[in-house]
């Protein structure tokens, strides 16, 4: 009967919104939104589902809890070293303006540390940022963050582009300018094309393998030849090849010409 109770709330949510929660690992996601649904009071996911149908706060929530937006500038910093070092120098060469799209953004912390690195290089790029929340996505356009958002940002960009106040830290125009935010669902909708780079980090593991192995046939094929996908520190793509990549550097696959 539980189970029952939870393959309709799936059916129901793929209905009124379009999110395919079987694409989700199930204990995982399972898990956690039996914790949101005690925590709200309801014994089963048939009445949570029409507490989130009708209250735009809940649903927001339920949104939140699925999508797991924990992010912060520079995560990992090594591997951005990378980029900024290795990477966006051979992109430059490659395109005179570099099309970039941070997929599945949360709440803007990896865009806008891609913005930055872009304003140090000086280099002439636009960037899309794309979330399946909208709540997210607001908090991102804010540019508002906490002090351990930022504990990896070389403290020359924390001077330059960030505005103190008390409890926070605003990023500048400067920087939101780069950036364009979009709300998008990777598992449901199109992609564009002809990007330079994609960077996909620390999402793909919340995926069923089925749903991981499409995604990242959509990836490749949205890159331009040479383009790179970057992934996050637990993501490694085994056999790149079957996507039409390989490794250019740890976590970093570009597309075979």
């Amino acid at each position: 009967m539980e189970d029952k109770d939870f393959l309709q709330f799936i059916a129901s949510v793929k209905k009124m919104t379009g999110i395919d929660l079987a694409l989700y690992k199930e204990a995982q996601m399972k898990r956690r939104l039996t914790s949101l649904r005690e925590k709200r009071g309801y014994n089963t996911f048939a009445q949570y589902f029409d507490a989130i149908a009708k209250d735009k706060e809940f649903f927001y929530e339920f949104l939140d809890r699925m999508t797991i937006n924990v992010s912060e500038f520079f995560r990992n910093p090594g591997r951005w070293e990378v980029l900024e070092n290795k990477i966006l120098p051979r992109l430059a060469k490659q395109s005179p303006r570099v099309k970039c799209w941070s997929a599945a953004c949360s709440t803007g912390e990896e865009p806008y540390t891609l913005s930055l690195i872009l304003l140090r290089k000086k280099m002439d790029a636009t960037v899309l940022a794309s979330d399946i929340d909208e709540g997210a996505l607001a908090k991102a356009k804010q540019g508002v963050y906490t002090d351990r958002s930022l504990q990896d940002c070389p403290k020359d960009l924390v001077t330059k582009y960030f505005e103190k106040d008390t409890l926070s830290y605003r990023i500048s125009d400067e920087v939101k300018r780069k950036v364009t935010f979009k709300k998008h669902n990777l598992l449901a909708e199109s992609f564009d094309s002809q990007f330079d780079l994609i960077i996909c980090r620390n999402v793909m593991i919340y995926f069923t393998e089925e749903a991981k192995h499409e995604l990242y046939h959509k990836f490749s094929r949205a890159l331009k030849p040479g383009g790179v996908l970057f992934v996050g520190s637990t993501e490694q793509i085994f056999q790149p090849q079957q996507y039409q990549l390989e490794t250019e550097d740890t976590f970093f696959y570009r597309k075979m010409v």
